[in-house]
């Protein structure tokens, strides 16, 4: 697309209240808004390691939240990040909260949200994500659980159930703000309980050399002892990878926009920080027993550069698409082998954790 049409066009649907905004985006997309080669091109692609026993065409992916319901799976791998996560998807089709119900928060480059897992349904959305064309982008599925349901754990295994055959991997979603209950899954019984329940389930009928990588997603509420050891239950359980973080209860004091008391998750520049301390605080609790993905707050080479030296593999973005378009999967993947080439390194897992040590010490 031409960089003009598309900078008038982003102008134009940030004048849209932002769940307008998101879901004409959905259609845009459909209709094959922002798909070009220039968007796919990337200098990482050779240099991106295997990660969860995947090859990833490079380290950038779109996080959970985007695609909620697997529509767009691929005009978004169009678009050049090397993963997209569809979801979160519940097994019920589930209405979500009233609306409004997300706040962009423009002054700060930053969104709140409290959708509560607004979705049509797993099945819904596994039957849209199996007809994909492009296999060169790895595909994700996201699953949570249904409002009112009463029996958790059960839906969750049904999910990743149906969802195996068709994902690359699953992230197990315990992490939500917007769904009452749902952290209390970060509980060392709960988390233990469940995980072990799911390792079993993604164990089965799968190629034994090609098992299906299960991840956790966390909140970045959490304090360094429970993240220490939901590590360790994780690690113990069988877990492939743990994603660090999801949206933030918390309002830094520096938030500037009216919208920053509006109840829900925080997402977008202000969670940087934050998000980046308790990447690292996991990396180093992980003791590179199995790799973590970062997310939160990354809009540029320069944070996605950071992520990685906190402690990440792989990097989400989510929010930073709002405010600077389909071009920063390219920039930022540019940018990134920039980066590693001014620091003589060759390989950018070399760079993964470097600077894990300061963050954790670092005043956030």
């Amino acid at each position: 697309m031409n960089k003009l049409l598309e900078t008038i066009s982003l102008r134009l649907i940030r004048h849209l209240p932002a769940e307008t905004a998101h879901s004409t985006t959905i259609k845009l997309l459909k209709l094959g808004f922002a798909s070009s080669k220039d968007l796919k091109d990337s200098e990482l692609s050779e240099t991106i390691s295997n990660v969860l026993g995947l090859e990833f065409r490079n380290p950038i992916g779109v996080a959970a939240g985007f695609d909620k319901d697997g529509e767009v799976f691929d005009q978004l791998a169009q678009l050049g990040p090397g993963f997209v996560e569809a979801g979160t998807l519940t097994l019920e089709p589930q209405a979500g909260n009233p609306r409004p119900r997300v706040f962009r928060l423009s002054s700060d480059n930053a969104v709140i949200n409290r959708y509560g897992f607004n979705n049509k349904g797993i099945m819904n959305g596994l039957q849209r994500l199996s007809k994909r064309k492009d296999k060169s982008a790895i595909l994700g599925v996201n699953i949570g659980i249904n409002k009112d349901t009463q029996t958790p754990v059960e839906d969750y295994l049904e999910c990743l159930t149906h969802a195996r055959d068709i994902a690359d991997y699953v992230t197990v979603n315990v992490s939500s703000p917007n769904t009452p209950g749902l952290r209390s899954f970060q509980q060392v019984e709960k988390l233990e309980e469940l995980l072990n329940t799911l390792i079993k389930a993604s164990l089965k009928n799968n190629d034994a050399n090609r098992p299906l990588p299960l991840l956790l997603k966390i909140a970045p509420d959490l304090r360094n002892e429970d993240i220490h050891e939901i590590v360790d239950v994780a690690v113990s359980s069988g877990i492939s990878g743990i994603i660090v973080s999801n949206t933030t209860t918390s309002r830094p004091k520096n938030l500037l926009d009216a919208k920053q008391h509006e109840q829900g998750g925080l997402s977008g520049a202000p969670l940087f920080e934050l998000s980046t301390q308790k990447l690292a605080q996991t990396y180093l609790a992980a003791k590179k027993r199995i790799p973590v993905i970062g997310v939160g707050g990354v809009d540029s080479a320069e944070t996605a550069y950071t992520k990685v030296k906190a402690g990440a593999s792989l990097i989400q973005l989510y929010t930073a698409l709002t405010y600077k378009g389909p071009r920063l999967f390219s920039e930022i993947n540019k940018g990134l082998s920039k980066a590693l080439k001014n620091d003589n390194i060759e390989h950018i897992s070399e760079a993964v954790g470097i600077e894990a040590d300061y963050w954790v010490s670092k005043e956030v």
